[in-house]
């Protein structure tokens, strides 16, 4: 499919194409944002590094109120209120708490148990050079509408930096928001997409149990802290699973269970915790008096006091119809209908859901696998690595995307 029949324009008028020495210049940017990986919060040398680039390029970017992460407009002065719709481009700042496993990489971590290991320094180099080259072309007086960047932090800290960047003004004029996210499973050159559901709703879950303990010789005597936790772990899933519709996803998982010293005492104490996991947005509304409900009558039944912490996470990442068709549209445009692939709906969360509560969008899958490469370096792990051609491809298609959404309408 030609460029014209995707834009309207002659394939060879389309401007955003990288030049090689920019994608040199954004690798290099990107190996450093690696070497030098910070949690969310913290991210002061990464938002420095962004913003120097950035001014250097004529811009003014801002950093947010709470101190890392910033925003920055394409086609706006400062302070203007925008007549047109803006289009927002979303990266993620932060990196996570694990080591950096990988050998012979010359551009590994450098800090101990620090690690990008979520591809938020290919999400954040993406949305750089996005910005590097639509700047370029707002110069040349060729950007059609205004384009805002965000660079946001704690997309790793629940419920997510993303409310933050909200609170602060980042949507402020926006029409619609796209971002992406690595995906080690689809080959570099690619994109997945899906409209409706891409992401889970994703909340924390802590349990405390209480009771009077004992001696294992006279378990009926006491509250049996240690069935009890066991109870809870296996029969309180059971039980969600059949207080909802199945097909909302609805699932706890344990990750932690912890209680008792010794072989020979049934302890006073225990404690469980673990993930809420939700495909569908209402029964995600729903979990935590489902969750609670389920707690309660399972500790009761074995007489055991609970304490429960629930902690909300992140709503589903619900893509726009819309929206997925305009990053369907720019992928096709620059490397034709062979380059998207349909992806399934992930039980990870990403608070990227949080813009999508307030203005339509969506979240396009990067491939980032190196082709022929078998092995998956998946996400979340210390030897998580991305073809760094995925680079090019991302800024291409967002630019791409900003020359074909020219008649989104104002929220």
């Amino acid at each position: 499919m030609s460029l014209e029949s995707e834009a309207g324009l002659p394939g060879d008028v389309l401007p955003g194409v990288l030049s090689e020495s920019l994608h040199a210049e954004l690798v290099a940017f990107r190996r450093d944002l690696h070497m030098h990986p910070e949690l969310g919060n913290q991210e002061f040398r990464t938002t420095a590094a962004i913003k120097e680039r950035l001014e250097r390029a004529g811009l003014r970017p801002r950093v947010l109120s709470t101190g890392t992460g910033l925003v920055c407009d394409i086609g706006l002065a400062e302070g203007e209120r925008s007549t047109e719709p803006v289009l927002a481009l979303r990266a993620d700042i932060d990196a996570l708490p694990i080591p950096d496993t990988k050998t012979d990489c010359p551009y590994r971590s450098t800090v101990p148990d620090r690690a990008h290991a979520c591809g938020h320094d290919v999400h954040t180099t993406v949305v750089l050079g996005t910005g590097l080259v639509l700047a370029d072309l707002h110069a040349k007086g060729l950007l059609p509408r205004p384009v805002r960047l965000i660079f946001q932090p704690a997309e790793e800290v629940l419920p997510g930096g993303a409310l933050d960047a909200i609170e602060d003004g980042a949507l402020a004029g926006v029409s619609r928001i796209l971002a992406v996210h690595c995906d080690p499973r689809v080959e570099v050159g690619r994109i997945g997409l899906r409209h409706g559901p891409i992401t889970s709703a994703c909340d924390r879950l802590e349990i405390a149990l209480d009771g009077a303990g004992g001696h294992t010789a006279r378990p009926h005597l006491t509250t049996d802290l240690v069935t009890a936790a066991a109870r809870v772990a296996v029969d309180v899933p059971a039980l969600i699973a059949r207080r909802v519709d199945t097909r909302a996803g609805l699932a706890v998982t344990w990750g932690r269970i912890e209680s008792g010293h010794a072989p020979n005492v049934i302890p006073q104490h225990a404690e469980l915790s673990g993930t809420v996991r939700c495909l569908d947005l209402e029964a995600w509304r729903q979990a935590p008096d489902i969750v609670h409900a389920a707690i309660d009558e399972v500790a009761t039944l074995h007489r055991a006091k609970s304490e429960i912490t629930y902690m909300r996470g992140v709503p589903p990442v619900v893509n726009d119809r819309e929206s997925t068709e305009l990053l369907r549209r720019a992928m096709v445009a620059r490397r034709g209908m062979k380059s998207v692939e349909t992806t399934e709906q992930s039980l990870g969360g990403e608070d990227f859901s949080w813009y999508l509560e307030q203005v339509p969008g969506a979240l396009a899958r990067l491939g980032v696998r190196r082709p022929g490469e078998r092995t998956v370096r998946d996400l979340h792990q210390g030897d998580f690595d991305a073809d760094e051609h995925a680079i090019t491809v991302g800024v291409e298609m967002f630019t791409a995307a900003a020359f074909l959404d020219t008649n989104a309408a104002p929220r």
